[in-house]
């Protein structure tokens, strides 16, 4: 018997004290899955042009050596970082990340520019999910679906409408709906005057970009907010109210990013405050460090507080889970494996607790029964039943991983 069996079976006794079926847990965490961004691979430069300028707010910060140039490569890392995550999982993709051997407009993006996206996921086993890109483009300097010209408003309006049919043909293609999230830039460095306009603008942008019915067991739209941005520090047009108000009138799924609030504002606490008015969410799981810097996620009190949530309310049909973070100054690779792993131990560690004996306890109002409990569980060896789970998927159950990280990074990033 392996130790990693031996120490599992100790530590499904502590649990089953507790009322904790350990197995049943893992058997929920195949029902979860945690969508990977692309975007870390490459600090979300894209494939349209070998020169293309970040903009929109966004920074990549650092300059480690190996990024991907181009997909090949960029799916080629992520084969390597896949390989050493335990579980279902699925890969977000933005727009920018086309594949063709001629310029093509954002506007005129087609399905058959990421033919080969699916056919990768196909072998994988991998759902798709995706995102316009209205960022990093000569006609998003000032504003994309809320500009005043009505010719580049147009011309971000028609970028949607395709973006949405290569979200469908994802979910067509791999059997399983695409999330696309709806993110701009669009605000301003310093006090506006006219902050209704822009908003109408947007209303009406969206409405037209949306206007098109297509099937929800192959496509999701959803909107996300953000409170500013680098140029955006005085008003952003795409506020949480604004959103929220749109999602629930047209009845889109909301997109919360848990770094695009005020730093004392968390989403774990946001998710019961709007599911009861929106049928779907989208979660963009991140680490802001003061603003929205979007760190590597870390197994932190957040991270748990959000993934507790989700389980507690037992809302797998309703709660998308993706990450959104990109690090320029380490590994690249390295940051997929640990922040995507970290959601995934803190999913386990919520499956893991005792919600029926404290629901239980909060509904008598024993709130001293309900913090002591909360508080011992936490010293229940879920590390034991992690490494259970990672073995069962084949994948290292420790820092070993990081290993076959630098044997990557010997033998096919020092090279790029």
């Amino acid at each position: 018997m392996t130790i990693t069996l031996k120490t599992y079976h100790l530590a499904q006794e502590q649990f089953a004290q507790f009322g904790v079926d350990t197995e049943l847990a893992i058997s929920m965490m195949e029902k979860i899955p945690v969508s990977i961004h692309c975007w870390q691979g490459d600090d979300v430069a894209g494939f349209e042009k070998p020169d293309t300028r970040l903009t929109g707010g966004i920074q990549a910060t650092g300059n480690y050596p190996g990024k991907a140039r181009n997909a090949t490569e960029l799916r080629a890392d992520l084969d390597q970082a896949l390989s050493l995550i335990p579980g279902p999982k699925r890969v977000n993709l933005h727009a920018l990340y086309l594949e063709s051997n001629l310029p093509v407009e954002r506007n005129q993006i087609k399905p058959e520019h990421f033919k080969n996206w699916v056919q990768w996921a196909k072998k994988h086993q991998l759902g798709l999910d995706f995102n316009p890109s209205f960022f990093s483009h000569p006609l998003s300097e000032q504003a994309t679906l809320s500009h005043s010209n009505d010719t580049i408003r147009q011309f971000w309006i028609d970028h949607g409408k395709a973006c949405r049919n290569i979200s469908a043909y994802f979910g067509q293609e791999l059997g399983t709906p695409s999330m696309m999230n709806i993110w701009i830039p669009d605000g301003m460095k310093d006090l506006p005057v006219d902050r209704l306009a822009p908003r109408q603008r947007l209303i009406q942008s969206l409405d037209n970009m949306l206007s098109e019915t297509l099937d929800p067991r192959y496509h999701i739209d959803a909107v996300e907010s953000k409170l500013f941005g680098i140029g955006a520090e005085a008003y952003t047009v795409g506020s949480n109210e604004f959103y929220l108000g749109y999602a629930v009138s047209r009845n889109t799924a909301l997109c919360l990013d848990a770094g695009h609030f005020h730093p004392t504002e968390v989403i774990s606490d946001k998710i019961s405050a709007v599911l009861p008015f929106v049928d779907k969410l989208l979660l963009h799981v991140s680490r802001p460090v003061r603003w929205d810097s979007d760190h590597v996620v870390l197994l932190d009190d957040e991270t748990q507080a959000i993934a507790s949530e989700i389980v507690r309310h037992q809302l797998f049909d309703r709660v998308h889970i993706g990450l959104d973070f990109f690090d320029a100054s380490i590994n690249r690779i390295a940051a997929w494996v640990i922040g995507t792993r970290n959601m995934k131990r803190a999913l386990l560690r919520a499956l893991l607790e005792p919600i029926t004996q404290l629901r239980q306890l909060e509904q008598d109002g024993d709130f001293t029964g309900r913090l002591a409990w909360l508080e011992e569980q936490k010293s229940l060896p879920w590390q034991a039943v992690w490494n259970m789970y990672c073995e069962r998927h084949n994948v290292p159950t420790d820092i070993h991983w990081l290993d076959e990280v630098r044997q990557y990074e010997k033998q096919v990033l020092a090279l790029r």
